[in-house]
């Protein structure tokens, strides 16, 4: 699991241009938006359709827990991981 949440912080810096950030400064556990890693509502959209294009998953936007998933690097690996295996 720790390659693939190195996987996505890594995404995350080159879908969202964050060349300030390295991929070890990526705490998995603090949150991605807000008062975390700061992104926002269009950076979501960018970085699912990243997830989507790199690891080949289907994200359902009207999914009921779709913004668990996405709270910080960790829980969107084990979502990624999850949707892979099927």
């Amino acid at each position: 699991m720790l390659e693939l949440e190195s996987q996505i912080s890594k995404l995350i810096i080159d879908t969202l241009n964050l060349e300030d950030i390295a991929i070890d400064e990526i705490d998995p556990t603090e949150p991605l938006f807000g008062d975390g890693l700061g992104l926002d509502s269009i950076d979501a959209l960018e970085l699912g359709v990243a997830i989507k294009e790199t690891f080949g998953i289907k994200i359902d936007p009207n999914e009921e827990r779709l913004p668990e998933h996405f709270v910080n690097v960790r829980n969107l690996a084990a979502y990624v991981a999850a949707r892979r295996i099927r």
